[in-house]
């Protein structure tokens, strides 16, 4: 190797310590080893040291084609004891400040989102709800009022036929009056009986939304 190759290469190596300082503080920041399982440790720190590895290998091969000195080794362990003498207070500083920046900006983002997006969202989905279920009592008051009319209009209508079948029936004999009273009684206890399961359908229904 030239002096040059061996200056720039020692100058790499001073850096590569510096960053492995660096690079240290930032991943015990970020793993929290009391917190952490051991197992899992474990294989962040192999992993961050295999990562070191291929870094240091590929600034080898950029500045000196790969060859190894033992001078090398001392500029690297110069590089981090003066990371370590001289800029880790002020590093963990910076890396607390751009820490706190990057969570207020992410808060910010959410408030943000929740304030343009998931309410508007929130509120037009309950505006859409409110109007079916609007629409849906309006129609089931109509349906009923239709019924109500329908049926006080067949039952004016039928008051003539009603007075005329009174006047037969007191001339049809007794037990075949009871057979009909019986059946009318149950073919009216078949529908009011459908009309109260419709009736409590319709109300689960609007409970289910309204919740």
């Amino acid at each position: 190797m030239t002096l040059t190759t061996q200056f720039y290469t020692m100058l790499a190596m001073v850096g590569m310590g510096g960053w492995i300082g660096l690079a240290l503080d930032t991943h015990g920041r970020f793993l929290k080893r009391p917190t952490r399982a051991r197992w899992f440790v474990f294989i962040n720190d192999l992993l961050f040291w295999i990562v070191q590895g291929l870094i240091l290998f590929y600034l080898l091969l950029l500045v000196n084609e790969g060859e190894l000195r033992v001078y090398l080794f001392l500029a690297l362990v110069c590089g981090y004891a003066t990371y370590q003498s001289l800029l880790k207070g002020l590093y963990l500083k910076v890396l607390e400040i751009l820490i706190h920046a990057v969570l207020v900006v992410y808060d910010a983002i959410i408030g943000l989102g929740k304030l343009l997006i998931i309410r508007p969202f929130v509120g037009l989905l309950n505006l859409i709800i409110t109007i079916i279920l609007g629409l849906l009592g309006f129609f089931w008051s109509l349906i009923k009022w239709i019924l109500k009319f329908v049926y006080s209009l067949i039952k004016i209508l039928l008051t003539p036929v009603h007075w005329i079948l009174k006047l037969i029936s007191k001339m049809i004999p007794l037990k075949i009056r009871n057979i009909f009273t019986t059946t009318s009684h149950n073919i009216k206890g078949f529908f009011d009986n459908i009309k109260n399961k419709l009736t409590n359908i319709l109300s689960r229904w609007k409970q289910r939304f309204r919740k």
